[in-house]
């Protein structure tokens, strides 16, 4: 990517995440980035297409940040937990309205947008890492106990951007954690 694409995908990235995908023009984009509407059209094609990469590329950026804390916790259950603890580090620096993702999908809910096998993308393979995280643990309930984790997360996240307590994405990890520890879920094993 060009210096001058990177501006551009950087400054959209901004503007749609404070502002809102619909409430955002490319000539702001352009002028924002400090480059030309033939610049951003010349490489993106479109607005669509801008978003389609605004929100590839915070999902790469997502996948990139939670491989660290993941990496570095010993245990299935340390792994659960720690995607409750990146979310809450991810929230407090680069995500204060909430869960891009969720703020898209709420703008684009048709199928036939670009844009939409990012969102629903993303959240699948969330839920995909809940299962596999559980099914080290619960072999039985593996299923059950993802989506309620998955529950808990998203909630947590839409909680967080809305502002309606503090400390929700924490809440839903003493929650989560609660569920791990009390042997509430479903075929669980020590571990």
């Amino acid at each position: 990517m060009t210096p001058a694409a990177r501006r551009a995908l950087d400054a959209a990235g901004r503007l749609f995440y404070e502002r809102g995908i619909h409430a955002v023009g490319v000539d702001l984009i352009a002028a924002e980035a400090g480059v030309t509407k033939k610049t951003l059209y010349d490489r993106f094609g479109s607005k669509e297409q801008i978003v389609v990469e605004y929100l590839a590329d915070r999902d790469e950026r997502w996948r990139s940040f939670l491989a660290g804390y993941l990496a570095a916790a010993p245990t299935p259950r340390a792994r659960i937990l720690a995607v409750f603890d990146a979310s809450r580090d991810w929230a407090a620096d680069r995500s204060v309205k909430g869960c891009s993702m969720v703020n898209a999908h709420a703008e684009i809910s048709d199928a036939s947008h670009p844009a939409y096998p990012i969102i629903t993308g993303q959240k699948a393979w969330m839920l995909a890492l809940f299962t596999g995280l559980a099914r080290e643990i619960a072999p039985e309930g593996a299923d059950r106990l993802a989506r309620t984790l998955m529950l808990l997360h998203e909630g947590g996240l839409v909680a967080h951007g809305l502002q309606v307590f503090p400390g929700a994405v924490e809440q839903a990890r003493g929650d989560a954690e609660r569920l791990l520890t009390a042997g509430e879920a479903p075929g669980a094993v020590d571990r």
